[in-house]
């Protein structure tokens, strides 16, 4: 099958292939640049920009770590983070991915629109106002991840009532991806919540309102075979996460890159998580000091996601999900929370993006 490009709001992507955003750190600059540079659509996440280049655009620190989401979040190091993409990719389209769940939403979907994001996603929640932000910025493509049809039902029914438009593109994600899923915890192994089931039922729901509005399917692609598969069901594109995160050109520690690629298929566990969702990764050595109730403090210094509760929630799960995943990007085998899809075990070596995306497209 020859893939085809396809387009969300006025931007053509040349593979119908999405890198998904990863947090944090996994797909910053040098990962979301080289993948749009190769025509497929690099999305840089948004989360602890203000870890960026050793926490230079954090203006200020406690014990080491960005003080609240002001910091957390920082405008300035999302900024940088665009501007040494375009300087890999050049114009080709480039897209951002912003969790509902964050603290400070609204602010961090308009700086990334001025960082320079031509498409915007978002998870993690249902973004029914996520338009108000992008209002000085109609070139902007707006594409939520849902998990239903009923949701996108929801979120366009808003939209259109609110802000006289509609999404330009959905994702639709299943229980098989890395981080943070869209069900209940004991949903995640249901049949009628796999994304075969979840793609046929987003598109019946989605041509009611826009034929043309593309259908991404994400959660568990791993090759060719996959994408096919999704693109016979209805699907337009595909997102692909953890494939993306063991490249060359990923932007995590090679510590990080190490842990998943020695990750076995019985390591990848479902796991509790302060946002309130389950959320996929490896097994390592802080899961089971979390298991025992021996996990580090919990300070809750950078304020990230607003159904934590300022530490609450963190204090109930064991472990601040911000200062976890920041050890974690840094390579801390010990503290750190190591996200990852269904399928990292599948591979043991890493693969440069542009061999990767000719094994994807190539016919």
């Amino acid at each position: 099958m020859k893939l085809k490009p396809f387009k969300i709001g006025k931007w053509e992507i040349k593979h119908p292939i999405i890198q998904g955003g990863m947090g944090l750190g996994i797909s910053w600059d040098k990962l979301a640049g080289n993948v749009s540079k190769e025509g497929a659509l690099g999305v840089i996440s948004t989360v602890g920009t203000g870890y960026y280049e050793n926490k230079k655009y954090a203006k200020e620190l406690v014990e080491g770590r960005p003080l609240n989401e002001k910091n957390f979040y920082s405008k300035e190091g999302l900024i940088k983070i665009f501007e040494n993409a375009r300087k890999i990719c050049g114009s080709n389209p480039l897209g951002a991915n912003v969790l509902y769940a964050i603290n400070d939403y609204g602010r961090v979907v308009t700086d990334s629109c001025i960082a320079g994001a031509n498409i915007i996603i978002t998870g993690a929640g249902l973004p029914t106002d996520m338009p108000e932000f992008t209002k000085d910025f109609p070139d902007v493509a707006l594409v939520p991840i849902v998990s239903t049809g009923r949701a996108f039902r929801l979120i366009a029914k808003r939209w259109e009532k609110r802000y006289k438009r509609i999404p330009d593109a959905v994702i639709v994600e299943g229980p098989l991806s890395g981080g943070h899923q869209g069900f209940k915890y004991e949903d995640c192994f249901k049949e009628e919540y796999q994304l075969e089931n979840l793609v046929p039922d987003v598109r019946e729901e989605v041509d009611k309102w826009d034929k043309n509005i593309p259908i991404i399917a994400a959660g568990g692609i791993w090759d060719k075979k996959d994408i096919e598969k999704f693109l016979n069901l209805g699907a337009n594109g595909v997102q692909m996460g953890t494939r993306f995160a063991l490249t060359y050109e990923c932007d995590a520690s090679e510590n990080w890159k190490k842990i998943l690629l020695n990750a076995k298929k019985e390591d990848i566990v479902l796991m509790k998580s302060p946002v309130g969702y389950p959320a996929r990764g490896i097994r390592t050595k802080l899961i089971e000091l979390v298991e025992k109730q021996k996990g580090p403090k919990i300070k809750c210094i950078s304020n990230c996601v607003f159904p934590c509760h300022r530490g609450e929630e963190a204090k109930k799960v064991g472990y601040c999900i911000a200062d976890r995943l920041a050890d974690g990007y840094l390579g801390d085998e010990n503290l750190g929370l190591f996200f990852s899809g269904a399928y990292a075990y599948k591979t043991d070596k890493l693969i440069h993006v542009k061999d990767l995306i000719k094994k994807l497209t190539q016919e």
